[in-house]
């Protein structure tokens, strides 16, 4: 007899892949329409919200960081910011009927309650990664500002999407209870994070990067805001590729693509600039590095480019470009295209297209693996929350603006867009 819940959770629904929760969604085994891009973009939506209702503990909502795409999976890590995208994952599943409304509804509010009642915090504030099942700190992990925020993006989300008034209420309780001041840590710029062992990080959001959501939040908050000036005490260094020139910073393209899963920031822009048009330069700066590879990696081409931080055939790494970053070699990471589907729509889509054309044992369960590489004939065994969200609310964006029209009804976001100083961008064409 299992002693306890934790190993029965362990042993029963993990063994079994949580294969019993199938028939309660719709159509995931039909293949995409290979003539058809807006076709494949809808079945990835579908396989990724799978992803998210399968890969869950249905108690406590809390998704897998990471799961095999086939056989059985004994991980049980959560990744607090995957459950932001199954939040909204939820959303996208009721709206496009992929999960009946009842199943979708009732997965958020079990979600929202185990986060609002039994999950550890610290002012807030939650761990980075938990154990799914019981809400345990793993890995001594950091209670993380950033992804308790893509969390809450989420739950934002959720709050917009359903009509019910438990969902309202417990959505509102988390984002009103985090008190973003004392994030602040006495400074101008939000820190880290935490960690009872030896206090606040060393390291702020100070600088460009997937913040912008996180201090609109901040600072929109009816409880514990911080200043509007903060918006502006973060750096925007300046990066030159070739004939572009925008605002970034020695990191993966998931920079340019996170805070605008959620907040429609198209034709606005602040004092410094146009955050969407930045991106969409980011990204086209990033498939020309990936093409000035060619000679190395020849299979990198207009219709196959694209690296993010993802897998590797040695581990997760941090790579991209430009400037160079990380051991790049060859792979290919399909979320750095479809993250930036709303950006380069037909070059993301094309490479998406291709991808599924060339590389069948790409194509899964879950959609596409986090990343492959066509020389070694590796293809990753696992699917990342992180990665398949980014794809599924961006697919979801280009498709009908799915969730940028929800989440905007958000007003502490409306409010706090206003505060910093966002207009009409007059000079977009």
């Amino acid at each position: 007899m299992l002693s306890s819940r934790r190993d029965f959770l362990r042993n029963g629904l993990c063994g079994l892949g949580y294969s019993f929760l199938a028939p309660a969604l719709s159509a995931w085994s039909r293949k995409p329409d290979r003539n058809s891009a807006d076709d494949l973009l809808i079945e990835i939506e579908k396989r990724a919200c799978l992803f998210l209702y399968e890969q869950a503990d249905p108690a406590t909502g809390l998704v897998k960081d990471r799961a095999r795409h086939t056989g059985a999976d004994a991980h049980t890590i959560s990744s607090i910011a995957a459950v932001g995208f199954a939040l909204s994952g939820m959303c996208i599943a009721d709206a496009n009927r992929f999960l009946k409304r009842s199943d979708a509804q009732n997965r958020v509010h079990k979600t929202l309650e185990f986060l609002a009642r039994s999950m550890p915090h610290e002012h807030g504030f939650f761990y980075h990664f938990v154990d799914m099942h019981t809400a345990e700190r793993e890995f001594r992990s950091e209670i993380s500002s950033i992804d308790t925020a893509l969390l809450l993006l989420g739950v934002l989300h959720a709050r917009a999407y359903f009509d019910s008034s438990q969902i309202k209420q417990l959505a509102t309780e988390l984002y009103e209870r985090v008190d973003w001041k004392w994030m602040v840590n006495g400074g101008e710029t939000l820190d880290h994070g935490f960690k009872p062992e030896t206090g606040f990080l060393k390291s702020r959001w100070d600088s460009y990067s997937e913040l912008m959501g996180m201090y609109l939040m901040a600072i929109g908050s009816p409880t514990h805001p911080i200043p509007a000036s903060s918006w502006d005490a973060w750096r925007r260094p300046i990066y030159e590729y070739g004939d572009l020139r925008y605002i970034s910073a020695p990191a993966p393209l998931f920079i340019h693509q996170s805070a605008h899963t959620w907040v429609d920031f198209r034709h606005k822009r602040d004092m410094h600039a146009n955050y969407f048009e930045n991106s969409r330069i980011a990204t086209l700066a990033h498939k020309r590095f990936c093409l000035s590879l060619r000679e190395k990696f020849p299979w990198y081409s207009d219709e196959l480019w694209g690296v993010t931080a993802s897998d590797s055939e040695g581990g997760y790494v941090v790579w991209g470009g430009p400037p160079p970053i990380g051991p790049i070699d060859g792979s290919i990471v399909p979320c750095a295209a479809g993250g930036s589907l709303v950006f380069l729509p037909e070059d993301c889509k094309h490479v998406l297209k291709t991808i599924l054309d060339r590389y069948p044992l790409a194509w899964t369960r879950y959609g596409f693996v986090d990343a492959f590489n066509p020389k070694t004939g590796w293809f990753d065994p696992e699917i990342l929350g992180i990665d398949q969200g980014i794809m599924l609310l961006m697919a979801e964006n280009l498709r009908n603006e799915g969730v940028w029209k929800v989440f905007m009804r958000n007003e502490e976001i409306v409010r706090a867009m206003k505060a910093v100083g966002f207009k009409e961008d007059i000079r977009r064409a």
